[in-house]
Parts: C-alpha cells; sequence; structure tokens
C-alpha cells in the first residue's frame, strides 16, 4: 500500500523505532516462541537449521497451536516475532538481506498489499499452495496467499430487532436506527476497510453520505473492541453493532461466562445478499523476499492452508476458512453460505487513506 495506509494508523509508525535491533511485541515483552537476533558469527548456522521464522502481525494463540503441529509433523521449528504490520514492514525495509524473517503475516487485504508495494515480499509459487487455496484468496502476482477470512456483519438485540427489520450496510445510515447503532472508532481497521470497500462498489460521494449518516445514527460515542459492541447491546445501550463474525465465535467458546450469555442473545445477520454482498476481508502470509529459510518457509504454508491447518485454524479463531476441505466448526456452519464483496483485495488499501478522511469529516470519531 502507499502511505495512505500510514494515515490510517497514524500512531504505529511512531511505534516502529521500538523495534529497532530487537524482537518485542509492541508492550516491550519477548513473544513466546521468539529467538533474539543472531550476531554476525551465528547467522551462518541460523540459515541452515530446520527452522522458520516468522514475523507476524497476529496474535492468536490457535496461530502458535497450529505451528506446534507443523513442527510436530515435520520437526521443523517455528519462531515467532509479533508486532503490529507496519512495524514488521518497517523492520523488514530496515533490515534488507540481514532480516532473519523468513514469513510475514498479518490480517487486512490493503495492509498485505502494503507489504508487496513496499517490496519486502517475493514471490510465493507452490502447486500445493495453488491447490489448497482458490485463486480469489491469493494475490495476482502470488506475493501473498490468503490464510483465512472473516465476514463484517451486522449483530443485532434478539429480544428487540427482528432479522427481517435488517436488509444492508447502507440501511444503517436511516433515521429509523437513530440512537440505536453501536461500532467501534474511525481508527479501527475494520471500519476503514469496510468504507474503502463501500468507495469502491458505490462510490465516493455514496460512501460519505453512509458515514455521515452511521454517524449520525450512533447510540454513544465509540469506544472499545467489537466485543464491547455487542456487549453494549446487551447492556441495552444500543440494538445494532457493526462486529466481525469470528468474535461471535469466541465469545460463544470464551471461559468467560458473562461473554458467552451476551454472544448467545445476540443475532448474526449477513447484509447486501441482494445487492453487492457482505463485505469480506482476508488474513494472509508473504515470503520475505530475503528469507533463508525458503524451503521450510513454503513447506509451512502448505501446512497452513491444507486441511489439517486450517481445520486447526477456523477451529481456534471461528474465522472462515480458504480451504474448504476444512472441517468448520458447527457455528459457522449453521449461518450457511452467503454472498460476499467481489472485489480486489488491493482497493482495500488504496482507498484507506480516502476512507480515513471521510469517517472524520463524517464526525465518526
Amino acid at each position: 500500500m502507499k502511505t495512505n495506509m500510514k494515515l490510517g494508523i497514524a500512531n504505529l509508525m511512531v511505534a516502529a523505532v521500538v523495534l529497532t535491533g530487537c524482537g518485542t511485541n509492541p508492550s516491550g515483552s519477548v513473544a513466546p516462541n521468539q529467538e533474539s537476533k543472531p550476531d554476525a558469527a551465528g547467522a551462518a548456522g541460523k540459515a541452515t537449521e530446520q527452522a522458520v521464522h516468522v514475523f507476524t502481525a497476529r496474535h492468536y494463540e490457535v496461530d502458535t497451536k497450529l505451528f506446534e503441529a507443523f513442527t510436530k509433523q515435520t520437526g521443523i521449528k517455528v519462531n515467532e516475532i509479533k508486532g503490529t504490520a507496519e512495524e514488521l514492514v518497517e523492520r523488514l525495509k530496515r533490515e534488507g538481506a540481514s532480516s532473519e524473517a523468513d514469513l510475514f503475516i498479518t490480517v487486512d487485504g490493503g495492509v498485505l498489499n502494503y507489504a508487496k508495494q513496499n517490496d519486502v515480499l517475493q514471490p510465493l509459487q507452490s502447486a500445493e499452495i495453488d491447490k489448497n487455496v482458490p485463486k480469489q484468496w491469493r494475490d495476482k502476482d502470488n506475493s501473498w496467499v490468503g490464510i483465512a477470512t472473516r465476514a463484517r456483519v451486522i449483530v443485532y438485540a434478539k429480544d428487540r430487532v427482528k432479522p427481517e427489520q435488517l436488509s444492508t450496510y447502507e440501511d444503517l445510515a436511516d433515521d429509523k436506527w437513530k440512537g440505536k447503532l453501536l461500532a467501534r472508532s474511525s481508527s479501527s481497521l475494520y471500519n476503514q476497510s469496510l468504507l474503502a470497500s463501500l468507495i469502491e462498489l458505490n462510490g465516493e460521494q455514496q460512501a460519505e453520505a453512509w458515514a455521515k449518516g452511521v454517524a449520525a445514527n450512533l447510540a454513544r460515542k465509540p469506544e472499545g473492541g467489537d466485543r464491547d459492541q455487542a456487549k453494549a447491546i446487551a447492556a441495552k445501550i444500543g440494538d445494532v453493532a457493526i462486529m466481525n463474525t469470528y468474535y461471535v465465535g469466541q465469545m460463544l467458546n470464551s471461559k468467560d461466562a458473562e461473554e458467552v450469555k451476551v454472544a448467545q442473545n445476540i443475532g448474526v445477520f449477513f447484509p447486501n445478499q441482494s445487492t453487492t454482498g457482505t463485505h469480506l476481508n482476508i488474513s494472509g502470509v508473504g515470503l520475505t523476499k530475503h528469507a533463508k529459510n525458503k524451503a521450510n518457509a513454503i513447506k509451512l504454508v502448505e501446512y497452513m492452508t491444507g486441511k489439517e491447518g486450517q481445520t486447526i485454524l477456523t477451529n481456534g479463531s471461528f474465522e472462515f476458512p480458504v480451504n474448504e476441505a476444512a472441517d468448520k466448526p458447527e457455528l459457522l456452519k449453521t449461518w450457511g453460505t452467503f454472498k460476499t464483496q467481489q472485489l480486489d483485495f488491493s482497493k482495500l488499501g488504496e482507498h484507506n487513506k480516502k476512507a480515513t478522511e471521510l469517517l472524520n469529516k463524517a464526525g465518526w470519531k
């Protein structure tokens, strides 16, 4: 992505300085499976050991479980270095050929395109990966491949809203939802990418009108993450919210009894089924430009996108698998199939700057 992604997440570039010469997450602590950066004397050994070094902006426990399963099967160790996507891309650029990273993993099609445009990736080519992942979930130049998708939907209070009252994202701007709508802030990449998709599909003018209508209908000033919007529905602060589907699955299977109760009382609605389809975003992986363990890295991606890896991933994160051979959780099966937006994921990055401008202009704080 171009410099517009930096504007979409303004504070992250400042945090990148923290990562200079180290392998820490944003809090400064060492990631669970992380190794310290090797000195020059040990660099040659690193290049030949049975390992894969992963720079990841995903912070899900299931990813680590998936890596452990891969290691158990192959003997190849997976070392995670965690951070935000922009921090990790900047580190890849800064370290160049001396980087220890073999794979880059992140969420959002726009961010994947950002890594591609910053020339930190090389083509990821494998007949096995092509068999596992349909073309629609792969970059046209093989710079990255999808590992999971997530739908951004409308969730609603089952006791106060009927599904037939819901229809499209655009309808959320209607006055009938005034004081009833909940959403996280305009700084959320999820919301920026949703609006970016509407810019691509409906045009800038309609997208701006939608952002203004949503901002006017908000039941409160945006705060918290997606789980907090669901909790606000339970507290009767609002009746409907914009939320990613996988959070519903995670809440229903939470160790927190209150989260389970909240999730049991909200319904999931896939909007725009008769028009452009529900907004779908992607998690993906790319092979770094200077990968020193290329063969092992490709083996890991083949495993991640194969039936076993995809089953582990979807049952742990409740994201949708990119490989239809995966055994999905029963919850995802109950949602059935749904029509999705058809657009190039790179457009989410291309329109990010404009989407951020429109959100701020609309008063969507």
